[in-house]
Formats: C-alpha cells, sequence, structure tokens
C-alpha cells in the first residue's frame, strides 16, 4: 500500500513561505497582487502564482514568461528566511510518519502543490523529509490532480514494483487533496488540521476524516485502514 502525503496544513504549519512568496513574485513581476488574503489551500505553487498576478492585471504572456525565473526565486528566498522563521510538525506528525515509515507492509511518499525545493526546505525544517524516498510536486505539473499518478510512477521506480491508484491513500487537509485522490482511484483521508472543518471534509466525501494526528494509533489505523479492500 502505498500513502501519498501532503505537506502545509496536514503535517507541518507556520514557516516563511508566504514572505518568501511575495518577494520572490515582487522581484520576478514587479507585483505579488493580494498574496496576503490570497487562499493558497490545497493548490500548486504555479496555481496560486497564475491567480495572484492575473488579479494584479498582468497578462499571460509574461506570467508564462517568468514562472521559471520566479520559482528559483522563490525556494531561494525560502532557504533565506527558514532557519529564522521555521516550520514545525503538527501534534502526532513525527510519531505517525516514523511509525508508518518503520512498517514493512507500506510506502509512503508526498503529494503536494509545493515546488520541490520549497517541499525540501520546509518537511527538512521540521525533521521531516528524510522519510519520503519520492514524491509529486506542484514542480512537476500546475493541475494538482496530476500529481497522484506522477507519484505512483516515481514510487514504482524506486520501490522496483507497481503502485495502482486501489491501492494507494492519500492524505490532505482540503477537498482539493481528496479530489486530487480520487483522480487515480486513490482512498482518502482527510485531516482537519488545515482551514477546512470536519463537516466540510465529510462533505468533499472523504473516506475517512480526522480531527488530527495527535492521537497516533487512531490516526495509523484510519490511514491504512482507509487502503485495505
Amino acid at each position: 500500500m502505498l500513502l501519498l502525503f501532503d505537506i502545509d496544513g496536514t503535517l507541518t504549519r507556520g514557516g516563511p513561505a508566504r514572505a518568501a512568496f511575495a518577494h520572490a513574485l515582487e522581484r520576478t513581476f514587479g507585483a505579488a497582487g493580494p498574496v496576503f488574503d490570497h487562499d493558497f489551500s490545497g493548490k500548486t505553487d504555479p496555481l496560486i502564482t497564475r491567480e495572484l498576478l492575473t488579479e494584479a492585471g498582468l497578462p499571460l504572456r509574461d506570467i508564462e514568461a517568468g514562472l521559471p525565473r520566479f520559482c528559483r526565486c522563490y525556494v531561494t528566498e525560502l532557504e533565506a528566511r527558514i532557519a529564522a522563521h521555521p516550520v514545525t510538525a503538527l501534534p502526532g506528525a513525527h510519531a505517525l510518519i516514523g511509525e508508518l515509515a518503520g512498517r514493512g507492509d507500506v510506502f509512503i511518499g508526498l503529494v503536494t502543490g509545493n515546488l520541490e525545493g520549497g517541499a525540501r526546505l520546509k518537511l527538512r525544517s521540521a525533521g521531516l523529509w528524510d522519510h519520503f524516498p519520492v514524491g509529486a510536486f506542484g514542480s512537476d505539473h500546475e493541475d494538482r490532480n496530476e500529481l497522484p499518478s506522477i507519484a505512483l510512477r516515481r514510487a514504482a521506480a524506486h520501490w522496483g514494483r507497481p503502485f495502482h491508484g486501489t491501492e494507494t491513500v492519500v492524505v490532505g487537509d482540503t477537498p482539493l487533496d481528496v479530489a486530487c485522490g480520487r483522480a487515480v482511484g486513490a482512498a482518502t483521508v482527510a485531516v482537519a488540521t488545515g482551514r477546512y472543518s470536519i463537516a466540510q471534509l465529510e462533505a468533499a466525501d472523504a473516506d475517512r476524516v480526522l480531527a488530527g494526528f495527535a492521537d497516533v494509533e487512531a490516526a495509523r489505523e484510519a490511514i491504512v485502514s482507509a487502503g485495505l479492500p
């Protein structure tokens, strides 16, 4: 069974990402749009960039041309700030991921809208990066629903065995995480540690909804059982 975890609001919180995002937008495009009021939840970093700059009035051709430079600049800005404003693991995340990584019957990876460089910095700051040998990132595709299939291919290459959506669980904190899991036929576990409530995540039709990972045993059981036939 393959377990694919989101990062922000699912495993971690805090850090300087939004400030780094704003500064990189200004340096690259000369505009940032309403970056401090914008909803980033469940979206890929390229999509967020496009939304903000469209709202700021930039033409699509300029956004497309500047996006590679922005991505490099954002990761640089994030790295420069993260030691002073670290990312922290949510309650239970360290114990849960440590237990799952030590099992022989499950494999764990990432499916996140973060650029790969941003994901690495955030999870290293939180002390979690080394548990995730594979993943799919916002730098792989702007459409979140395309990411699980990329993660499945990378998992197959890494572990030398095929993985299918039906033996996969996507774990995240937004309705968009649930939707991306559904896109490959995966089971979904939603955790109400981000901006969405238990009721909202239940309405998104997640297979399991958790209040958080603080009860590590209950969280582990819910996640693993969601992927069983």
